[in-house]
This record gives structure tokens, C-alpha cells and sequence, in this order.
């Protein structure tokens, strides 16, 4: 397989400007990171990329120091071995990358799996930040149909590498990824449409991505959950077909000192669909944990 190439995939990337790769845990990273301020650390979800936080990352610029990288295997970092696909394995992983990059985040947010890493990364001591935000966390396992069809699917990827070419092919087919975006509850403008559809046309990309669920173990996270110390604020929307707003519920009652947020009118890719909508509501929270530091 090839996987995306940043001299010719990468030319039209989202903060192209921002970005660099760094060499950390024998993977070569694709990281952007802008601004001044306290640290701040973004972690996106299976199967997308640092292009979903395109229009978030510059407005969180402008207070802090925000770092955000392709998680192993997506977008424009390299495919590590099969079992560091992992939640252990990726949350070791960005430790020893942010140990490189000398960043010590006060303030992490996660999107959907994004979500679950930022908290095993707090539970196995990686990192120590005092404030973490779950947007549509994916924090418990897959429930009804998407259990029958993601789990046996992610494990044939193992044995048979075909799997993500075939998927990759299917996305080349018209309206194929406005589909897939749409089944999340979310709708995005034709460039957000684009860079989803570089994305899912990459087998590379894909079989990472199918690779990590096919890892992917939350139970020991559930168990483990109760001992996690920074504050937790679990935003979910209301639109949202992809992680149920529920689960934010389920995950408080786990652990009552979390605050659960809604967003009515938005779905999975709230943080692409409203930018704003989303900083305005996490600055308060974001603000509070600067003034506790200062």
C-alpha cells in the first residue's frame, strides 16, 4: 500500500503552515501546532485526521499553545506495528511524543476515540493535565448492529489485507463519503467533504483505521475510569447518530464529578460543523483551568 504523501496529498492540507513531522516511539509524526499560551493538546477520532480541527485550532490560538497530531497509521503519520494500534498503545505512543516535543498539556480535548486515548493517557501516568474534554466521546463499546458489523469486519482485516482496498474502492464511488458523513448526523461544507474523501480513498489510511477497532478494548477503561483525576467535561450533540448522547450519562454515572454539556442541532463533527459554537462553549472551562494555574 501507499500511503498519502504530503508533497502532492498534503498541498492543500488545512494549516498546511503549521505543520511538521517529528520522529517519536520508532513512528514518524505528522503534528501542527500554533500559538502561545498554555499548553493545549487535540486528539481526533478513528479515520479522521488533524484537517478536523481546521477551523478550531486557530481560535484556540489565540490563548494557547495548541499541538495536535495524525494518530498513528491516519492521515500523514506512519503505520506502526498492528498491536500499537491499541488504546494502551496509541495513549504510550502520544506520550513519547509529547515527551519529544518537550509539551507538557494543561488542557486536553478529544474527539470521539479521541476522547477514550486523552483518558487512558491520564490513567497510565503519560501525561497530567487538569482539564480534559470529551467531544462525543467513544467511551463505550459498540452496541446493536454496528457491533455485528464493525467488530467481525476489523478482525477479517488481520487475515485478509484486501479489506481496506476494497473499502477504499467503494469510497471512490460518487456521493459514497457524503453518505458516510451524513450517517453521522453532521453536515459539512464541500471542502470538510473533500479531505474526507482523501482520507477514505487510501487504503493505508483505512486499514489503520480498521486496524484500531479491531484493538480497540474499553472495558479496562470503564474499570479504571473512577481513578481519573483532572476534571472531565463531556460535551455531546444532540444530532449525533454515531456516539449516543447517552453514553455521556452512562460515563457520568461512572464517575459523578463529570459535567456533561449538550449541543443542540449538531451531530459527530460538531467541532467542523460550529468551530465557534464549540470554543465559546469549552473557554470557561478552558479559562478556569488557566486562572487555577496562575
Amino acid at each position: 500500500m501507499v500511503g498519502l504523501i504530503w508533497g502532492t496529498d498534503g498541498l492543500d492540507w488545512p494549516n498546511r503552515g503549521a505543520s511538521q513531522f517529528v520522529e517519536a516511539a520508532g513512528i514518524r509524526w505528522h503534528v501542527q501546532r500554533m500559538g502561545e499560551g498554555p499548553a493545549l493538546f487535540l486528539i481526533h477520532g478513528t479515520g479522521a485526521a488533524t484537517h478536523s480541527w481546521r477551523d478550531v485550532m486557530p481560535l484556540l490560538a489565540q490563548q494557547f499553545t495548541v499541538i495536535a497530531p495524525d494518530l498513528p497509521g491516519h492521515g500523514f503519520t506512519q503505520v506502526p506495528a498492528t498491536d500499537r494500534l491499541s488504546l494502551p498503545g496509541m495513549a504510550a505512543d502520544l506520550g513519547a511524543l509529547l515527551r519529544k516535543l518537550h509539551i507538557r498539556p494543561r488542557i486536553i480535548i478529544g474527539h470521539s476515540a479521541g476522547a477514550a486515548i486523552a483518558a487512558r493517557m491520564c490513567l497510565a501516568g503519560r501525561v497530567a493535565p487538569d482539564l480534559v474534554i470529551s467531544l462525543n466521546g467513544a467511551f463505550m463499546p459498540f452496541g446493536g448492529a454496528a457491533s455485528h458489523l464493525f467488530s467481525p469486519l476489523a478482525k477479517l482485516l488481520v487475515l485478509n489485507p484486501l479489506v481496506p482496498r476494497v473499502f477504499a474502492w467503494q469510497a471512490s464511488h460518487d456521493g459514497a463519503v457524503d453518505r458516510l458523513i451524513a450517517n453521522t448526523g453532521s453536515s459539512l461544507d464541500a471542502r470538510g467533504v473533500a479531505l474526507y474523501r482523501k482520507l477514505v480513498r487510501n487504503p493505508d489510511h483505512v486499514g489503520a483505521a480498521l486496524r484500531m477497532m479491531a484493538n480497540w478494548k474499553l472495558e479496562p477503561l470503564l474499570h479504571d475510569l473512577p481513578r481519573l483525576a483532572p476534571q472531565l467535561v463531556l460535551v455531546t450533540a444532540a444530532n449525533d447518530r454515531s456516539i449516543s448522547p447517552a453514553v455521556a450519562r452512562q460515563v457520568q454515572e461512572i464517575l459523578p464529578s463529570a459535567v456533561v454539556e449538550r449541543l443542540a442541532g449538531l451531530g459527530h463533527l460538531a467541532h467542523e460543523e460550529a468551530p465557534q459554537r464549540l470554543v465559546d462553549l469549552m473557554m470557561p472551562y478552558a479559562r478556569a483551568t488557566s486562572r487555577h494555574q496562575a
